[in-house]
């Protein structure tokens, strides 16, 4: 095994890694900054295509006690508000620095970013992630390009120490020991059977290639985990599984169903007046869909012409699929200039922080449960809505911390006998290969998931009687993991993947049982406790695994800021309110045209 040493390594090279790496080299050159990747930090990640918006931004008036507001609102009151407000204070710097780099930011004749949301600013960033990762490599820290990282190394005195990992290109096993660790490996895709099958499976919402290595890293090392249950469940571009956000909010589209009726007031009004979250337009979009109204729909018909080229050229930089569907739909229903509906509908449900509010539980400097480990960006729980820039926000955060930690501490130890176990246990597909290809195992894991956990053919939706059933599977799954067979060290990297998804998939089950109450529609829907219970459940739900693989269930207490953030629906509902006054298209009530043959 080969071996190396630095002060700071930074896993995962992905948004928050690449700045994270960039900030510890401009605070601190005097430390040696390593960056363990999978991939390579020109195209890996969740921005590896590109995107088309900065979703969490400060406009003009707006303050981290306004973001903070609109995040409680939308979380329904469980957010860590510490986190959210050290987070939103960094949101402009780091945007402007990152513009600084090279991404081209749009602006008004005053030259303020182009507004696409309450939180949102229009980019063209097809080229974001080559430019963090040059940005990176220039700063000069260590990059290690295509070595998967597969468990967290304890220190004699309890710290962690350092990462395993190996080559996906040699097989090759590597430790890396460190004084400070930050996990920025991003969340979890593929727990769930995906919306397209076969060889478009990976046609997702979410990176494919993000299984969760960082957080089952931290939960086999013990760390505290939090609110698995709020999964993310998108709203998407059917088939394409493409954002719908540069269509509503841009373009100001409607969602209708297949009657050609706009069908969110309706939700609007049955929900009480209160301001429409993120989870309830896809929840309203199922209801229409269970009552025969579906498919639905975001409405193009009458949008501004010049803003749909636009729109359509994003698409082309970072969901070329998209921008062919909207052209192949305009060939076979455009009627007087006006462009056809585009089908949407719900994807897979994902594991992820960066939306929602699942990953390690940390403290406002983002360190973890575990000493000598920090976590940023779609890994850390607690605070949603970062997205990239705010994980760009915690990456900084995290890294000032670590600097300091690292002129203080030492390197830890690490005990031999750990080296060799983790070296057999990583290799063992290679070198002891089994009879189970990782597919097959990946294929039972999504399976079971899907038909017990609130997939898809469940409509998301799930009761105790099916997650004892998924707790059973799983359990069953993780013992074959011994099993697994691998020929090539690309073969033992999917291995390892599937391995990771499981880890994370049973953590995934145990928060979705011990919440009983349906707080999030879709994201958290118990059919054997449809109500929210704000008496009983406003609480972070999290977890802790033991060394025995035994889960631990802890309840921690929502805190909230010295602040109002109790405010009257007015975000999403005007906006909803705004469209229904809006001047009606001829077309506003005619059934939608469907596709020749």
């Amino acid at each position: 095994m080969n071996e190396r040493e630095c002060d700071l390594l930074i896993v995962g090279g992905g948004a928050a890694g690449c700045v994270a790496a960039v900030e510890a080299r401009e605070q601190a050159q005097d430390l040696d900054v390593v960056v363990m990747e999978k991939a390579h930090v020109y195209r890996s990640g969740c921005l590896a295509a590109g995107i088309s918006a900065i979703n969490a931004f400060l406009h003009e008036g707006e303050t981290p006690e306004s973001f903070l507001r609109y995040v409680v609102r939308d979380t329904h009151g469980v957010v860590r508000d510490d986190l959210t407000l050290t987070m939103a204070a960094e949101l402009n710097a780091q945007v402007r620095r990152i513009e600084d780099w090279g991404l081209p930011i749009p602006k008004d004749e005053r030259g303020r970013p182009l507004r696409r949301g309450r939180a949102s600013i229009k980019i063209f960033g097809e080229r974001l992630k080559p430019i963090l990762g040059k940005r990176a490599e220039a700063s000069g820290a260590t990059i290690l390009n295509r070595v998967n990282a597969t468990a967290l190394a304890i220190g004699d005195d309890g710290r962690v120490a350092g990462v395993f990992g190996f080559s996906t290109r040699t097989g090759e096993m590597l430790l890396v020991r460190a004084k400070c660790v930050l996990i920025c490996t991003g969340g979890a895709a593929g727990l769930y059977r995906p919306s397209n099958p076969g060889v478009a499976s990976h046609r997702m919402w979410y990176s494919p290639f993000n299984t969760g290595a960082g957080l089952s890293m931290g939960i086999r090392g013990g760390a505290e985990m939090t609110s698995f249950e709020f999964r993310f469940i998108p709203l998407r571009i059917k088939d394409a599984v493409a954002p719908t956000g540069e269509i509503a909010q841009w373009l100001g589209a409607q969602q209708i169903n297949a009657r050609g009726e706009p069908y969110l007031e309706k939700y609007y009004q049955r929900l009480g007046g209160r301001s429409m979250t993120t989870q309830d337009r896809l929840y309203a979009t199922l209801l229409e869909k269970r009552a025969g109204r579906g498919p639905c729909y975001l409405d193009l018909r009458g949008v501004n012409p010049r803003r749909l080229e636009g729109t359509i050229a994003s698409y082309l930089s970072m969901a070329p699929s998209s921008a062919m569907i909207m052209s192949d739909e305009a060939y076979y229903a455009r009627t007087g200039g006006e462009m056809a509906p585009v089908e949407i509908t719900g994807g897979e449900p994902h594991v992820v922080g960066g939306h929602g509010l699942s990953g390690y539980w940390i403290d406002p400097q983002r360190r973890t449960s575990l000493p000598g480990l920090w976590a940023a960006g779609d890994v850390a729980g607690g605070s949603p809505k970062k997205y990239a820039s705010g994980a760009w926000a915690e990456a900084v955060i995290a890294v000032r911390d670590m600097i300091e930690a690292a002129r203080a501490v030492d390197r830890s130890p690490i005990d031999a006998a750990q080296i060799e176990a983790e070296r057999r246990r990583v290799q063992r597909p290679l070198r002891e290969p089994g009879s189970v290809p990782p597919r097959e195992l990946e294929e039972r894991l999504q399976k079971v998931m899907d038909e017990y956990a609130g997939g898809i053919g469940q409509h998301y939706a799930y009761a105790e009687g099916e997650l004892a059933l998924a707790r059973l599977h799983l359990e069953r799954i993780e013992a074959e993991v011994g099993a697994l067979t691998a020929s090539t060290p690309f073969e033992l990297m999917q291995c390892h993947d599937v391995v990771d998804r499981i880890t994370v998939a049973r953590q995934l089950v145990e928060h979705m049982s011990h919440r009983k109450e349906t707080r999030w529609h879709c994201y958290q829907e118990r059919l054997d406790f449809p109500e929210r219970d704000d008496t009983r459940w406003r609480v972070f739900v999290n977890s802790i695994r033991s060394a025995d693989g035994a889960v631990r269930m802890v309840e921690r207490p929502v805190e909230r800021a010295q602040i109002d953030v109790q405010l009257p629906p007015l975000a999403d509902g005007a906006v909803i309110r705004r469209r229904r006054n809006r001047r009606p298209s001829a077309r506003a009530n005619s059934r939608v045209p469907k596709a020749p043959g």
